[in-house]
């Protein structure tokens, strides 16, 4: 009887440590991935900015409108 506890002591540890072992790799792929969508933003965010400065609207301005014919 004792050696059974034991043994299934044994095995909960084994899994124990590869469980910490895994939530660890996850943690760290967390943090990369954070990393890299912050950059990701702010890549997207001067994209969107530049973009808005370039744009022309293809509705002219009141002042740049000819008037209907009938006037």
């Amino acid at each position: 009887m004792n050696k059974l506890i034991e043994r299934q002591i044994e095995q909960l540890e084994t899994k124990i440590s590869f469980q910490e072992m895994t939530i660890e790799e996850l943690n760290q792929m967390v943090i990369q991935l954070q990393s890299e969508m912050a950059k990701l933003k702010e890549q997207l965010t001067l994209v969107s900015k530049k973009l808005q400065a370039t744009h022309t609207s293809n509705i002219a301005s009141m002042s740049e409108e000819t008037p209907p014919p009938h006037y």
